[in-house]
């Protein structure tokens, strides 16, 4: 019943052993502990693992490529991946917060007197001024720093690197932060620039990697995602990031605004529906032969295999299913559908135990306190 999705795809010059792959997440959780969980998520039978937010400078938030301690995790998370016959992928990213203007809020943070929710508007008041400010030197060095850190990842064995297409990549390409008036600013083919040049860095020294990229889409009517790419403006960015070297294209809605909107629970106004980005999928596939890995609310084994079946996408990214129940894949290919722990979207205890600094976690692990099979 589940052909195309069990089936493998070359995904950008990797072959992946079917169509499944577990989406970029921040988990929050101690190491051991994440280990642990991707490899409960490898074991469960998915292609590829994406590791979110891997920093390109030696000084960011989570684990270092530079550091002994930093690339001593990421070799033992990609020894145990893929003992378990799953690849896995890199998302390398630069961060767009502006660390000296996210000092003045630690006190406020550390006494409670400002939440998680209120803390994020604040720090995104202060994204374009920062992009807007950087120096070209300092955005040279941020650009190179991409094809440094593919080199470090790829030493470590990751199969396969993903450019974050938000966070510093996406600010760049965005109206509403990137205010410049240099090469960097302006028209859409300038405000492309920084991704195009982190891509190339990465192409120039590994002619033959995959590189995915995490094409942040931007809404306008109705508004939703601040940074990323315009609808409009597809035309413009896909062509020059195949140009400089992309091999497949990992399609979503754009970040900054509300973690809920790029996060949607099933009862978001806009994005509710099951396959809630797909339709900025169907945009980017008019405009390129790359391959395509689609992402959002993807729940129900008839609908991920009516959309591959169809060539909608080539690979269908899950997040909260996967974390809901890592066996999903498996569990599909060996015909136990009906004992599928399905992800409701209530977002409760993944994107809430994020926002409560207690890691990313499922209501299924306290209903039920078991393992799944």
């Amino acid at each position: 019943m589940y052909e195309t999705l069990c089936s493998p795809v070359n995904y950008g010059g990797l072959t992946l052993k079917k169509r499944i792959i577990f989406a970029p997440t921040s988990m929050g959780l101690p190491r051991q502990e994440l280990l642990e969980r991707m490899r409960a998520i490898a074991a469960g039978g998915c292609a590829m693992i994406i590791v979110g937010d891997v920093p390109v400078l030696p000084h960011g938030f989570g684990p270092s490529l530079y550091s002994r301690k930093g690339a001593e995790f990421y070799r033992q998370l990609v020894e145990t991946v893929h003992g378990e016959g799953c690849k896995i992928c890199a998302q390398l990213h630069q961060s767009d917060s502006d660390l000296k203007g996210m000092l003045r809020y630690i006190p406020g943070v550390l006494t409670g007197r400002i939440s998680q929710a209120e803390l994020r508007p604040l720090l995104n008041a202060q994204v374009g001024p920062y992009i807007t400010r950087l120096p070209e030197a300092k955005i040279k060095k941020i650009t190179e720093a991409f094809g440094t850190a593919a080199e470090r990842a790829v030493g470590l064995g990751f199969d396969m690197v993903q450019v974050h297409g938000d966070r510093m990549c996406g600010s760049f390409s965005s109206t509403v932060f990137n205010h410049r008036t240099d090469a960097y600013g302006g028209s859409a083919e300038n405000r492309a620039r920084f991704a195009v040049e982190a891509v190339s860095a990465i192409r120039r020294r590994l002619p033959d990697l995959p590189i995915d990229y995490k094409l942040a889409v931007r809404q306008q009517d109705p508004h939703y995602g601040n940074a990323g790419v315009l609808e409009s403006e597809l035309g413009v960015f896909v062509p020059l990031l195949e140009q400089a070297g992309v091999t497949s294209f990992h399609v979503t809605l754009a970040n900054h605004g509300d973690l809920s909107d790029t996060i949607p629970p099933k009862t978001h106004p806009a994005f509710g529906a099951q396959g809630c980005f797909l339709k900025f999928c169907d945009e980017v596939r008019a405009l390129t032969a790359k391959p395509i890995c689609g992402v959002g609310g993807l729940t129900d084994p008839d609908f991920v295999e009516a959309q591959l079946a169809a060539g909608r996408i080539d690979c269908a990214a899950m997040s909260r299913q996967l974390i809901a129940d890592p066996a999903w894949p498996e569990k599909v290919r060996t015909g136990r559908v009906d004992t599928i722990h399905r992800c409701v979207r209530c977002n409760r205890e993944c994107l809430g135990g994020m926002m409560a600094h207690r890691g990313v976690h499922c209501i299924y692990e306290k209903t039920e306190g078991k393992e799944h099979s």
